[in-house]
């Protein structure tokens, strides 16, 4: 670190100024890392790590122990003086010296006195590099002694007068605590009237009769001994005088009109001033000519004390404490000084040199009065220690020049004044070392990408090492503005790419030596939300689900958190986290807040958040909920230069509570009519200090926001004009870029009105070129934002500022930016062009970069230009369309993809800079090898027999080569779609038809066929067809029809098969062509298994067919099949059935307390059938079926119409999961069970229709014919449970 020299107003001597010449040139010492292992290895002088304090008071009674621990290699030896002599601890048997260490403990309890050990103690610790010293360190044992009798008479007070009960206590060490209390040890009650002073009497600004008592005990705690001395008791009487006569205050301590006090820097002030009087006076403090100090000034004692803390010498001046009561007030002025003990402005810091370099020790320190600074060189005075012709002292300096290894040394700086002394040791270690690494080796680093890099190179050597990075095992070294590199031997890439991963190489070499150490970076893609929780209004009891989709490096595992306003989410079932999404179900009033999606990986984290407003359901409109009304009454007090406070009268909130408030602002004098958001503060406060800027002509107003929306603007405030001051800032965004060769145009963003701070605003431009010796050019232009230097050499950097200015002023001194003048465009063209074609597709041009000088501006990159010449195989030319790939910054080589394979190619290269493309190089040319060709361009099947076909084909679009031959594969599908054996055919390349022969009558055949190059096969392409049936088999089928010669549609056949899918059940619905009074049947099963395909008969010959008992959430395959001769199948369709509905109703079919309840109405309905059966025994009358047959109620009917059955619901039934919001009818009917084949239970809760086909077409309808009685109808027949539910 370079030292700062403080250079004096007065005039220097010569040889003063060829000293600080010498400082300004001089090489900064060594930063020795803080590696634990280094500082073991590398010799150091001794430093002092922990010493007891200045004044060391000890308890008498305890053993005394001195502190003194130093480090150092090698170990410090140590050695004590007492009272300025050598203190030989052999010769003392109390005393002794703990091992590896420098602390003295002196045996107290064993027989030695403390006050025997009373005296100045100073430690040494010494190695053969230097010594180093602790302070002088004063040893004091404390004192407690008692109070000296007295005889004490009893105070004889009249009713109204002041009283002052002295403490007096003894001198002690420290000194003591005092406190009042009485006989039964409860203290004393103190007031504005009765207060203990500073120093411990007990005042009474004026007595009371119920002040009389006998014991007013003054304590004494001694607390470093742990005791507490008792004063005698004291006995007041007070005797009344009525009336009481009023007095004016008086004050009681400090006497007379005026005091000093002295106090320190740093220390607390403490002022304290007590009246009498009566009524009781109050205590009110000023500081002359100032204000008291905020955040350090406290009252204590009832206002009668003024405690300041950390005073400084701003604090010094007159203090007046005033009392007053209602006759009239007394003063006091106490005049305070603050001195100040020295304090450190620099310390000395440790040096560490290499042989032959310059350093300085610099010790400053201040002090009231200046203190004296003295210097020692291992511990002994400067002036008479050893000679060192490489040190210099000047005052405050030691200036080291050509350092040896004899020149370490410990130095102390001692600077003192009559209030006290600082001492510090700074060493200065002289090293010849060879560099070391101390990074880890080959530690890896991972970085998101387009983020900063930052490998680590910690290293030492003395002589200071130089740096140096390499990428790659023989990588070049790494130059340029990509990469920063820093002092401590890290290398920053301020924004590492993909292309940054790699291994880099950190060498570190001096005159001594060379070492080096590898480090690997990987570059990660970012994460990133791709789809963010968007804001969501919902009713009470709704549903409301936020998404939260994301993007990641395939290598980092990422964890998705949802926080709810900051905070984990509730511990509640109804929150369902997803993969990428968030549900909450049932929504409460307690759910409306901030909902926030963060997703963290090892190395980054990404958030977005979503608000949730929870609103009431619409059949409660009683409450009804607005924009807030605007504030009005808006008030302006406190007018200042660059504040002013404004106050206003909220409106009504509308039963939404204001959230906050949005004050605005107009500029009256610039932008009239125009108005700028000021600042917002929440929805409770109704006062804001506002800040203003200079000469502006303010207005405010206020609107109020709850969660409905804004209010309406409220009316504007009074006008507020601000004085006119110099600009606060310069012009933002100042850039330099030229629009010509020769010239420079320089753009900023002007200020805005209120940012002129006064009229005649103006811009100071000046410019001049960098690392050139020139000076700076400017000129001054009216309120624009460009201005063009003309005449500039052809893109050379200009160092730039631009400084406001108005009528009274410039804005501050601004900031220097870098910038171009004009490009042209680039001279040479990248030469020695290569390229290495990788395979038929793909190719790497490699070219040498262009020397930067002949760029000629900003270097972008480099274009290729390509383009296919002509196709080896075709020899015909088309048109050249020439494609451009364009790689960025400074790289040498790319990669071509997309070619076509077995083809010629041309291309060249041109760099590129902000102002256009430079000369191509030379066109290259290179051919691309030969490839698989595409599949054949179509393959027809005509002229079906009963044992051939003719196969019809035409080449392939792209051969990408010489084709050499064709391949044709064909095999039988029986009935069952089962495959038969593979047979395959080699075809020669000229040919593009044949004839297959000895095939099978009436059978199917899958056709596969591809064609070939030398590099092998191409993509193929399939076909079916079917021999002519046996006309023994055609009765019944409709004969194909003749003619055309191509293959007909087979009959019959299964096609177009749809499925409608819901919940548990789905519509399977098909097209069929062939003969009538077909078998059909339905296969099903779970997608992907391996289980036994399901099997359902379809009644009749419908085209439609159910399939119930399916799970929720589940994708199934199905196909449909005809039975009897023909046996076909279709092919095979997926579906996927609804997710499970969750469900608010609790199954009370399972509960103890329903099943109790029905055991009981059992047992009820037992007996009464046996009161019932012993009735009509005995020949009663019992009329309940007369009256069941008389009131005919269809909910208790419990025969079903078509059997005869109770109607009991089956099992599959039973098992089906309970939906959400399922009742009864609203006539209280059950409607009886329909066919297994009917569809009207499986709409989606609305009426399902069919075509004549037995397409499904009413699913998606919303029209209902009658209107459930409450919730939505259920879409499958009620279970009993639900009835009950609905009556509960």
């Amino acid at each position: 670190m370079q030292p700062k020299i403080m250079m004096r107003k007065k005039s220097i001597s010569a040889s003063k100024a060829s000293l600080v010449l010498f400082l300004c040139q001089m090489i900064s010492a060594l930063d020795v890392p803080l590696d634990s292992k280094l500082l073991e290895e590398l010799s150091q002088p001794p430093t002092i790590t922990q010493q007891s304090p200045k004044d060391y008071i000890v308890d008498p009674r305890e053993n005394i122990v001195i502190q003194c621990e130093a480090k150092g290699k090698p170990p410090p030896s140590f050695s004590w003086t007492r009272n300025g002599t050598h203190f030989d601890i052999d010769k003392d048997a109390q005393v002794t010296m703990k091992p590896n260490s420098g602390t003295l403990v002196i045996n107290i309890m064993n027989g030695g006195k403390a006050e025997a050990y009373e005296g100045v103690y100073q430690c040494t610790a010494r190695n053969e590099r230097g010594a180093a010293i602790s302070n002088n360190i004063v040893i004091r044992p404390s004192r407690s002694p008692l109070w000296t009798k007295e005889r004490l008479e009893p105070n004889h007070v009249r009713e109204g007068d002041s009283l002052v009960l002295h403490c007096r206590p003894p001198v002690g060490l420290p000194p003591p605590i005092i406190f009042w209390m009485d006989n039964a040890f409860q203290r004393l009650p103190q007031s504005e009237r009765v207060s203990q002073g500073l120093n411990g009497d007990l005042y009474f600004s004026n007595v009371q009769p119920e002040d009389t008592r006998e014991d007013y005990i003054c304590y004494a705690r001694f607390n470093h001994t742990q005791t507490i001395q008792q004063k005698q008791p004291i006995s007041v009487k007070v005797y009344s005088t009525k009336p009481v006569t009023e007095r004016q205050p008086v004050l009681l301590t400090p006497t007379g009109s005026t005091s000093t006090k002295v106090e320190l820097r740093g220390n607390v002030l403490l002022l304290e001033c007590i009246a009498a009087g009566v009524p009781t006076p109050v205590i009110r403090w000023i500081k002359e000519g100032g204000e008291l100090p905020a955040n350090r000034t406290f009252f204590e004692n009832f206002e009668k004390t003024l405690k300041i803390i950390d005073v400084s010498e701003a604090d010094s001046g007159n203090y007046k404490c005033i009392a007053r009561n209602i006759l009239g007030s007394a003063h006091h002025v106490i005049s305070v000084t603050v001195k100040a003990a020295p304090y450190w402005i620099t310390a000395p810091r440790n040096l560490v040199l290499s042989p032959g370099e310059d350093g300085t020790l610099i010790c400053r320190a201040n002090g009231n009065p200046k203190p004296n600074i003295s210097w020692l060189a291992n511990g002994v005075p400067i002036a008479i220690a050893p000679e060192d012709p490489s040190r210099k002292v000047d005052g405050d300096t030691i200036i080291f020049s050509h350092v040896q290894e004899r020149s370490s040394a410990v130095y102390q700086c001692n600077a003192s004044n009559e209030y006290g002394y600082l001492l510090a040791n700074a060493f200065v270690n002289v090293l010849a070392e060879p560099p070391r690494i101390l990074t880890t080796a080959n530690k890896l680093y991972q970085v998101i990408a387009d983020s900063p890099a930052l490998l680590d190179c910690a290293y030492f050597g003395s002589p200071k090492p130089e740096i140096e990075w390499f990428k790659g095992v023989k990588g070049s070294i790494l130059r340029g503005n990509e990469y920063i590199f820093h002092d401590n031997g890290t290398l920053e890439i301020p924004v590492a790419q993909k292309d940054s991963t790699g291994t880099y190489t950190c060498v570190a070499r001096n005159e001594l030596g060379k070492i080096q150490n590898e480090v690997h970076l990987e570059v990660k893609d970012a994460t990133m939300i791709i789809k963010q929780p968007e804001y969501k209004v919902i009713q009470r009891y709704g549903q409301v689900s936020f998404e939260c989709i994301i993007k990641h490096d395939s290598t980092l595992l990422p964890t998705i958190i949802w926080l709810k306003d900051n905070d984990a989410l509730p511990d509640d079932e109804r929150f369902l986290v997803g993969k990428d999404n968030l549900t909450i179900m049932n929504v409460t009033d307690k759910d409306d807040g901030t909902y926030t999606c963060i997703v963290n990986t090892t190395l980054d984290s990404v958030s977005a958040s979503a608000v949730l407003t929870v609103v009431a359901a619409p059949p409660t409109p009683a409450i009804i909920y607005a924009r807030p009304n605007p504030p009005f009454d808006l008030e302006l007090t406190g007018q200042l230069e660059r504040s002013v406070e404004l106050s206003w009268i909220p409106g009504d909130e509308n039963n939404s509570p204001i959230t906050n408030f949005v004050i605005e602002y107009e500029d009256g004098l610039h932008e009239p009519g125009v108005w700028h958001y000021q600042t917002e503060v929440p929805g409770t406060q109704t006062t804001v200090q506002l800040k203003l800027s200079p000469y502006v002509n303010y207005s405010f107003r206020v609107i109020a926001v709850n969660e409905i929306g804004r209010s309406q603007p409220s009316e504007p405030s009074e006008q507020y004009l601000t004085k006119s001051a110099n600009p606060d800032e310069n012009p933002s965004n100042v850039q330099g870029i030229g629009s010509e060769p020769d010239n420079l145009v320089i753009t900023w963003e002007s200020l805005k009105g209120f940012q002129s701070n006064g009229p005649g605003l103006q811009y100071k431009v000046s410019w001049r070129q960098k690392d050139v010796d020139d000076e700076w050019t400017s000129v001054i232009v009216a309120n624009v934002s460009k201005y063009i230097v003309s005449g500039t050499p052809t893109f050379v950097p200009y160092e730039i500022k631009v400084q406001a200015l108005n009528d009274l002023g410039y804005a501050p001194e601004p900031s220097e930016v870098i910038g171009h003048s004009g490009e042209d465009l680039p001279m040479v063209a990248p030469g020695n062009v290569q390229v290495h074609v990788i395979n038929s597709t793909l190719a790497k041009v490699h070219w040498d970069p262009v020397p930067l000088k002949t760029v000629r501006g900003h270097l972008q990159g480099y274009k290729v230009y390509y383009w296919k010449v002509q196709s080896l195989s075709r020899r015909s030319r088309r048109h050249v369309e020439k494609k451009i790939l364009t790689f960025r910054g400074n790289k040498t080589f790319g990669m071509l993809p997309g070619l076509e394979p077995y083809s010629s190619y041309k291309l060249n290269v041109r760099v590129v800079n902000g102002k256009g493309e430079g000369p191509a190089s030379p066109d290259k040319i290179f051919k691309t090898p030969e490839g698989v060709p595409s599949s054949p361009s179509f393959l027809k099947i005509t002229n079906p027999t009963l044992d051939s076909l003719t196969l019809e084909w035409g080449s392939p679009t792209h051969p990408n080569g010489v084709l050499i031959s064709y391949i044709l594969k064909f095999q039988p599908i029986n009935n069952t779609h089962e495959l038969g054996p593979l047979v395959e055919i080699r075809i020669p390349a000229n040919e593009s038809s044949m004839i297959l022969k000895n095939l099978n009558y009436s059978t199917r055949y899958k056709f596969y066929f591809n064609a070939q190059t030398s590099v092998g096969s191409g993509s193929q392409i399939t076909e079916e067809a079917v021999t002519i049936m046996d006309e023994g088999k055609m009765a019944g089928i409709l004969r194909p029809a003749v003619g055309a010669g191509k293959v007909q549609p087979l009959y019959p056949r299964i096609r177009n098969v749809t499925t409608a899918a819901a919940e548990t059940y789905a519509n399977i619905s098909w097209e069929y062509e062939g003969p009538d009074h077909a078998s059909f049947y339905v296969e099903y099963g779970v997608a992907g298994s391996k289980e036994d395909w399901k099997k359902e008969i379809v009644n009749g010959s419908r085209s439609f067919f159910v399939l119930k008992g399916l799970t929720p959430g589940t994708a199934y395959k199905v196909r449909v099949g005809a039975e009897g001769l023909f046996g076909f199948r279709s092919s095979e369709d997926v579906f996927e059935t609804g997710p499970a509905m969750a469900s608010r109703q609790v199954d009370i079919a399972t509960q103890g307390w329903f099943i109790g309840l029905m055991c009981a109405v059992a047992l009820l309905i037992l007996i009464l059938l046996i009161v019932c059966f012993i009735r009509r025994n005995k020949g009663g009358k019992y009329p309940v079926k007369e009256k069941e047959d008389a009131h005919a109620d269809p909910e208790i009917q419990p025969m079903k119409e078509d059997d005869g059955t109770f109607g009991e619901y089956s099992d599959t039934e039973d098992h089906k999961p309970l939906k959400k919001g399922s009742r009864t009818p609203s006539d209280r009917t059950v409607k009886k069970e329909d066919s297994d084949d009917s569809l009207v239970d499986y709409g989606e809760g609305v009426n399902g229709q069919f075509n004549e086909d037995g397409s499904f077409i009413g699913q998606y309808s919303g029209k209902k014919e009658k209107e459930p009685a409450e919730g939505n109808e259920s879409s499958e027949a009620p279970s009993p449970v639900n009835a009950m539910n609905s009556f509960v």
